[in-house]
């Protein structure tokens, strides 16, 4: 099918022409030996131009089959156009080569190849093997050209052009060297590429309407009518000497200024003329303007004329008499096809002139039942012809049996055939161990053997035919694989290089966006409650700036990385606060985590990523210590997380003891159950696994808590046990995982006693936590002291669930990555990095309740997760453990000793109110002597 693409009118004139490194037109030719050693680079330099005559498959119905057509590249678009002849002013349609690949088939007819684009594939034959190699190898070389020369600016000065130039010239020497290492190059065909080949005769075809395209009848009328009249001019100006031309007939091609069309409407002007234009006027514009697309094939320029002899000029005109001749029987073809269109138009004009006409209803209706009858008989034929259809059907499928039939005849003779090729071989071996060891006998007539040994070498000859058009084929798909590889990964590179401009500006946009929040806050604080219009616009603006919508970070209909609703845990992105200012903040927050996201996935998160997928097995290293502190990716965040849950609990664990325990459950309930089921709806409101009507984690959880109540009943349930389990089933997402991680948490990681009723290890934490910030952070301390303020409100409950309540998603998990590889110090560093981060902001604070208000939930404005790492693992240094376990002694025995002071007032004072005795003041009555007078 020949498909109608744009004109390039436009783009010909002005094709940049690149000269061609000799040799990436030399050839695997049959040569002698000592003409094809060493794939000789100095054969013909390549012409400028790639052009010439291919046939093209394609077509409908009775005239599908091959035509021949003129080819011509086009360097700019990276198009190849063709037209019926040489000699045509406009192209017929193009190929677009830029996402094409190419492919010949050794079992194919000779010289035939493909073109595949990802709309279509097109089929075409070169006259000889030779040119079809020689077309495969420019198509690729053009192809490498296009895609590896950068985009042209709309105005490079002429050193940029300079400077660029030795850089593709030495980038497509490299691309021919490399080709050459597939298939050598191809000698270029004399006369039938290039130049010289729109010189030579046309192609001839079995029929001249054959060769029509009938699906760009318009092109192909206006082609006609400019060689028409172009003959014409040639005729009226070539009287003169034998030996001298005539006269230029057409403007050189480089002195017309080439004018846009549009090669849908052929016949149509840019500037349509009125009806009343004459015919005769209507002809001449068409001329005029294929005239004008002329200069799209520059190969009618006059210069060939004038170095032609008179010779040639009798030989072109004769076989432009042929070629005219053969047009005119096609055209009156296509006159006489469009005599019966009109005909059938003028018809049906004429039936609704009548019927407009007609003065009356009643000869109106006539024609009615007219075109009714008319229709009726319509119908009748088309019955007809569907009987002769199935008439038709059947006598195919008689056919078809005798196709069948003759098909297992064939098939009986193929056999047949192959048995005596065995007898064959077997006579062919026989002759081979007589020539080698010939019997004494006397002499025989030798033509028998002559014959047989004729033969095989024939058939040997062709083998060597076949083997030589594979292994050329072979060297071919070689090549075109590399290439299309190296294009790929170039477009690959581009494509990463946009989505990182993509991702960056958007991110951009995001703190924008995130600003104008912002200011908007610091407008709404310092306007206070007054009720101006400035307030109530102010209002309006937040209110909009609240609403969500799911889409609003896509550009024109195409999603980069919106800023979802929820994260990949289920956490809202924006939690539903009920304060406005915390609306505010929380939208505020969400824009700067999406920002710092998207800044940091090509610098920081992709290598991470790869490192974590080359890591392989996992085992105790420096190496995976760092790689956890940095985050583990999410795809990878089971894996691991499983592997150091197992290396905690391994000497715990059991087959069946997880089942085992909810067995033990479903005998008899657990004191703690109402507990528990009080705890489930309290889990993460802000979640979508708990808080769905229909999903399944709450009964995972419900399952996992009392699995570790039967476990451990010591603690039996601790509020908070609830937050840990669902942070692990959350990221294992199997409740055999979640109850092992919580066994690992509470019996292997946290000290003794952190979830008792007592809470004494807990209680000792917070101790060493304010020794540590006396040291790590004095000013802070100092600040926090001058204004009354216990911290330990607001950092026990971290310690209790290890952050779950208080970090956003994305830095909660990278905390627990490193928490269960290396303990509770991970908890104290990432504390003092969270008041280190935020110390200036409590710095500028100077009231107390400001600063306990500022406190509930500065934690969620945290979003640079990187940041808070770097404070926490390089900034705290140093941190030894040895210290850590020194002060939760010192504090332990005070914490002991306080509670067991406590102890001894309180036993005291049950001593001494017993040793009193119930006392009744004065003037009170007993309530037994009141009874007792009643």
């Amino acid at each position: 099918m020949e498909g109608a693409h744009e004109n390039p009118a436009e783009s010909s004139s002005s094709v940049p022409r690149f000269e061609e490194p000799a040799g990436s037109a030399g050839a695997p030719e049959v040569l002698p030996p000592e003409e094809s050693e060493g794939c000789a680079r100095s054969l013909d330099a390549a012409p400028k131009k790639l052009c010439g005559y291919l046939s093209k498959f394609g077509g409908k119905g009775p005239i599908r089959g091959w035509k021949s057509r003129w080819f011509f590249y086009d360097e700019k678009k990276c198009h190849l156009y063709y037209s019926r002849t040489a000699q045509d002013a406009n192209p017929l349609d193009s190929i677009d080569l830029s996402s094409a690949v190419f492919d010949c088939k050794a079992d194919a007819e000779e010289g035939t190849f493909e073109i595949k684009t990802p709309s279509r594939i097109i089929t075409l034959k070169a006259s000889t093997k030779q040119v079809m190699v020689y077309w495969l190898q420019q198509l690729q070389m053009k192809r490498w050209e296009f895609h590896s020369s950068p985009p042209a600016p709309p105005a490079v000065p002429d050193a940029a052009l300079a400077a660029n130039g030795p850089t593709l010239r030495l980038e497509l020497e490299q691309e021919e060297a490399e080709l050459e290492d597939f298939l050598c190059p191809v000698r270029t065909p004399p006369g039938l590429v290039g130049v010289a080949a729109a010189l030579q005769p046309v192609p001839a075809m079995p029929l001249a309407l054959q060769n029509i395209s009938l699906k760009h009848l318009g092109t192909e009328i206006q082609n006609t009518m400019y060689n028409i009249r172009g003959n014409r001019q040639a005729q009226g100006t070539g009287h003169g000497p034998p030996g001298e031309d005539p006269p230029l007939s057409v403007e050189p091609w480089r002195t017309e200024q080439p004018l846009p069309s549009d090669p849908g409407t052929p016949g149509k002007d840019p500037a349509d003329s009125p009806k009343s234009t004459p015919k005769s006027s209507l002809t001449a514009n068409l001329i005029q303007k294929a005239k004008r697309q002329n200069s799209t094939f520059p190969f009618f320029a006059e210069g060939f004329t004038r170095t032609r002899t008179a010779q040639e000029k009798v030989l072109a005109l004769e076989q432009q008499v042929l070629m005219l001749t053969k047009e005119l029987k096609s055209q009156k073809e296509l006159v006489r096809i469009l005599h019966k269109a009109l005909e059938a138009a003028q018809q049906e004009k004429r039936a609704s002139s009548a019927y407009l006409a007609a003065a009356e209803d009643k000869d109106r209706l006539e024609l009615v039942r007219h075109k009714v009858r008319q229709i009726a008989e319509l119908g009748r034929r088309v019955e007809a012809l569907e009987q002769e259809r199935e008439s038709l059907l059947q006598t195919a499928g008689l056919q078809e049996q005798q196709v069948q039939e003759l098909r297992r005849h064939v098939q009986l003779l193929m056999d047949k055939n192959q048995a005596k090729q065995q007898v064959i071989c077997k006579l062919s071996e026989k002759v081979t161990q007589d020539f080698t060891h010939p019997p004494i006998q006397p002499p025989g007539p030798p033509g028998a053997a002559n014959r047989d040994f004729l033969s095989q070498q024939e058939k040997m000859e062709h083998l060597k035919d076949d083997m030589e058009a594979y292994r050329t084929q072979n060297r071919f798909l070689n090549s075109e694989i590399h290439q299309v590889t190296k294009i790929w990964r170039r477009v690959a590179e581009k494509e990463r290089a946009l989505l990182m401009k993509c991702a960056y500006l958007q991110a951009k946009n995001c703190q924008v966006e995130s600003k104008y929040l912002a200011g908007l806050r610091r407008l709404q604080e310092a306007l206070g409650g007054e009720a101006t219009e400035c307030s109530e616009l102010l209002k309006q603006l937040i209110q909009e700036a609240l609403q969500w919508e799911a889409g609003e970070a896509s550009a024109d209909g195409v999603e980069l990385s919106p800023i979802s609703e929820y994260d990949e845990y289920g956490f809202l992105t924006v939690p539903n606060y009920e304060m406005e200012d915390l609306k505010l903040l929380a939208k505020i927050q969400a824009l700067e985590v999406h920002s710092h996201h998207l800044l940091a996935h090509e610098a920081v998160e992709q290598p991470l990523r790869e490192r974590w997928a080359a890591l392989g097995d996992l085992a105790p290293s420096v190496e995976l210590k760092q790689l956890l502190r940095a985050g583990v990716p999410r795809e990878h965040r089971p894996r691991v997380w499983r592997w150091l849950i197992h290396l905690r609990v391994q000497h715990l664990r059991s087959p069946g003891r997880y089942q085992e325990l909810l067995n033990r459950g479903q005998v008899r309930e657990h004191p703690a159950t109402r507990q528990i089921e009080l705890d489930l709806n309290r889990t993460f409101p802000n979640n979508k696994h708990f808080t769905c009507p229909t999903s399944s984690f709450p009964d995972k959880l419900r399952r996992v808590l009392l699995a570790f109540s039967w476990q451990n009943p010591t603690i039996g349930y601790c509020q908070g046990l609830n937050r840990l389990a669902a942070i692990a089933l959350l990221v294992l997402e199997e409740e055999e995982s979640a109850f092992w991680c919580l066994v690992a948490i509470v019996e292997t990681i946290m000290p003794a006693d952190y979830y008792s009723k007592t809470l004494m290890s807990s209680q000792v934490d917070q101790r060493v936590l304010q020794d540590l910030l006396l040291e790590k952070l004095p000013r802070l301390m100092a600040h926090l002291g001058q204004h009354h303020v216990d911290l330990s409100f607001i950092t026990f409950n971290w310690f209790l669930v290890v952050f779950a309540d208080s970090l956003i998603s994305n830095i909660l998990l990278r905390v627990w990555d490193a928490f269960l590889y290396e303990g509770t110090k991970v908890v104290f560093r990432y504390a003092l990095a969270i008041f280190k981060y935020n110390e200036e902001a409590i710095l500028r604070l100077q009231d107390g309740l400001e600063i306990y208000q500022y406190l509930r939930f500065f934690t969620k404005t945290i979003c640079n997760s990187q940041k808070l790492m770097n404070i926490a693992f390089n900034d705290m240094n140093p941190f030894p453990m040895k210290q850590l376990q020194q002060l939760r002694m010192a504090h332990r025995e005070r914490l002991q000793a306080e509670l067991h002071e406590l102890e001894q007032l309180k036993a005291e004072y049950l001593e001494t109110r017993n040793s009193q005795g119930p006392a009744v003041p004065e003037g009170c009555t007993s309530e037994d002597e009141g009874e007792g007078d009643a």
